[in-house]
């Protein structure tokens, strides 16, 4: 049987680098610093996400906790990664061994993301119900991932449908939460499995909690990929700061997920080569007293004591009353061999 990758740990950058290039390239240097297997952008302006209008129903909601009463455009417009930025932050990926992949939300996007010959794609939540998209990012035939925040199931049926018509087979399907930052309670882990069992496909998590345990669990439930938002300090702001991580953060989230995902094991029931010795110290039958040829076996002379060189302590009740068939010392490791055969 194979041995199983280890998930995949993505680093979002996302709008963390506040519109700063050498910051940009900081959080890069992070995530691969911190054991990210892959660090993802988002590729689009403004001007591909919405109209800048001042019309109520092109703002936030009053009542987001994040960007509550701000106009779409003006968000985009300030949370975008600049496109003549990608070459350079994918070449720092590509020259240390991480994955630089992306977020296309229009068809310029892909087309761009393709020039870069980005070697993966994602499909944000917000981006589900966009099915000439995903046909046209799944048509590359490069692994796709797709979160499901904010998607009803029909939707999602929609999606893997689109994906699997044009003959791409590498889906994987996040589970996420489509609020910033999310309660655990809103996580729905066991999900996971539903989405499995149902379409055939990975699973993992986009886990916009605080902090590394909802993605620990997820690990444990059989995510392959984790994706998480990265800063390099959560009090520099930004419209993702306060749901982001810091790089020590990060750095525990890959140590402690990696060691989840190994201690899953084989399900099949086997000792340990790593529990030799305890298996050899463990509690066996042993002679505590001198005793003679013809010596009757009793609680006093033969106990169950540690180390393991004589037999079960199971077989204890058989032996008392028995007797001897020679001398023995204390220490000597008690077993059917040391009783006569006949009385």
């Amino acid at each position: 049987m194979p041995k199983a990758l280890n998930p995949m740990f993505i680093a979002e950058v996302s709008a963390n680098h506040l519109g700063d290039f050498d910051r940009a390239k900081k959080i890069v240097w992070a995530a691969i610093e911190a054991g990210a297997t892959a660090v993802k952008f988002q590729t689009y302006t403004a001007a591909t996400m919405t109209l800048d209008l001042e019309k109520p129903e092109f703002r936030i909601s009053d009542d987001h906790p994040l960007w509550g009463g701000e106009k779409l455009f003006t968000l985009y417009e300030q949370a975008h990664t600049p496109w003549e930025w990608h070459a350079a932050l994918f070449e720092i990926c590509r020259q240390q061994s991480v994955i630089p992949f992306s977020s296309p939300f229009d068809s310029t996007a892909v087309d761009f993301l393709e020039e870069l010959n980005a070697p993966m794609y994602k499909i944000a939540s917000m981006e589900t119900g966009d099915i000439p998209l995903i046909r046209k990012v799944a048509e590359t035939g490069k692994p796709l991932i797709i979160s499901t925040g904010a998607t009803e199931w029909e939707e999602i049926e929609d999606v893997v449908a689109t994906v699997q018509k044009v003959g791409n087979k590498d889906l994987t399907l996040l589970v996420c939460t489509s609020s910033y930052p999310s309660d655990p309670v809103d996580a729905h882990l066991n999900r996971m499995a539903t989405l499995r069992e149902h379409f055939g496909v990975k699973v993992g998590l986009s886990d916009h909690t605080l902090g590394i345990g909802v993605s620990i669990a997820a690990i444990a439930l059989g995510a392959t990929s984790i994706e998480k938002h990265l800063t390099l300090r959560r009090a520099d702001g930004g419209a993702d700061g306060d749901f982001s991580m810091e790089p020590e953060e990060f750095a525990m989230l890959v140590k402690e997920g990696t060691a989840a995902f190994h201690a899953l094991g084989n399900p099949e029931w086997s000792m340990q080569d790593s529990e030799r010795e305890s298996r050899r110290i463990r509690r066996s039958l042993y002679v505590v007293k001198n005793v003679k040829a013809g010596d009757v076996v009793t609680q006093e002379n033969v106990r169950a004591i540690r180390p393991g060189g004589g037999c079960s302590p199971k077989l204890l009740d058989d032996m008392i009353g028995k007797k001897f068939r020679g001398d023995f010392l204390t220490g000597t490791p008690m077993t059917p061999e040391l009783l006569r055969v006949i009385d």
